[in-house]
């Protein structure tokens, strides 16, 4: 297999380790204001966040790193087309890690409702934009022979795209509230459950919907096979959340996100960003990316740092393993 297949392989796994792991953060935080009814449920829903969000973040920053040292072409455009999309993340994902800094430093309630307020659109905004951001992706953009997006912000913002970031949002939320039935106990994990079965009747016809509009408008039998699969998964987690299997719920909704994107990189090669303009324009695993030395030196480090960080990340989740309960809050 050739180096660029490999780290397109790679790039994918990053992504979709990023939205498996980020994808419940953003959930709690959505989730906050429904399921935090007073200070200390709220403190109880961030506390369950609170050891591995930042590590869950990492992800996304080795994905953007590998993705310009890999394919900086690809990158390039990315992030020049989906300057403004990507800048609201950014913005939207700083507001929310000072809101997780600076909220327990002062004990005004005032002070604290804003930075709750924070955590809700800091999960939000990246929840939705995400969506549309890869949708894009996966349709097509206009990029013109010198493999430059020529389109506008309002281009970005079409029905299937947005289509697809109602379904990240859909899926996100029902991740978190599904986690956070599996990590608390007592009143929060009755209603956690309870919220996630009510979420599940928006998840599942909003991603069956934009499954169907992908399959019609480009996926392959392979890329068919991963969206079914993936929405299977995501119907057997509803059905282990009423059975009260958290644990499994949670796999279950993992595994969809993890098998949609799959479908989604599978789809996409050899392009990594088509264009709509002309087919000969699309940036492809070829002509974005690197020198074979680069990807070779890339190879190489990454054989040897990946499993310490899988090692280390993996060690904190089981260190705070434990259910959180209210009594687990001081007053």
């Amino acid at each position: 297999m050739e180096l660029t297949t490999v780290w397109f392989i790679l790039i994918g796994v990053l992504w979709a380790g990023y939205f498996l792991l980020e994808g419940f953060d953003f959930g709690v935080g959505i989730l906050l204001p429904v399921l935090g009814r007073d200070d200390r449920s709220r403190r109880l829903a961030i506390n369950t966040i609170g050891p591995v969000w930042d590590a869950n973040e990492v992800w996304v920053l080795v994905a953007g790193g590998a993705t310009f040292a890999a394919f900086p072409e690809w990158y390039a455009t990315l992030f020049s087309g989906f300057f403004l999309p990507l800048l609201l993340i950014l913005v939207a994902l700083i507001v929310r890690g000072l809101a997780f800094e600076y909220r327990g430093k002062r004990p005004s309630a005032a002070w604290k409702r804003g930075w709750d307020l924070a955590i809700f659109w800091g999960s939000l905004i990246p929840a939705i934009l995400w969506g549309v951001a890869f949708a894009n992706i996966l349709r097509g953009v206009p990029i013109d022979s010198s493999h430059e997006y020529v389109g506008g912000f309002v281009n970005l913002l079409n029905p299937y795209a947005l289509l697809g970031g109602l379904t990240t949002l859909a899926l996100f939320t029902l991740h978190g509230a599904v986690f956070l039935a599996l990590k608390t106990d007592g009143p929060m994990r009755t209603e956690a459950g309870r919220l996630a079965e009510r979420l599940s009747l928006v998840a599942v016809p909003v991603a069956a919907a934009f499954l169907i509009w992908t399959g019609i408008d480009n996926l392959d039998g392979f890329g068919i096979a991963l969206s079914v699969s993936a929405a299977l998964t995501l119907v057997g987690s509803v059905v282990l959340t009423r059975a009260r299997r958290e644990g499994w719920a949670f796999a279950s909704t993992g595994a969809t996100i993890v098998l949609a994107v799959a479908a989604l990189f599978v789809t996409l090669f050899p392009d990594v960003m088509p264009s709509t303009i002309d087919g000969a324009y699309s940036l492809t695993v070829t002509n974005a990316s690197s020198t074979p030395y680069t990807l070779t030196v890339m190879t190489w480090v990454a054989a040897a740092f990946t499993p310490i960080v899988l090692l280390y990340q993996g060690w904190t989740y089981w260190v705070f393993r434990k259910r959180l309960k209210l009594s687990d809050i001081p007053g």
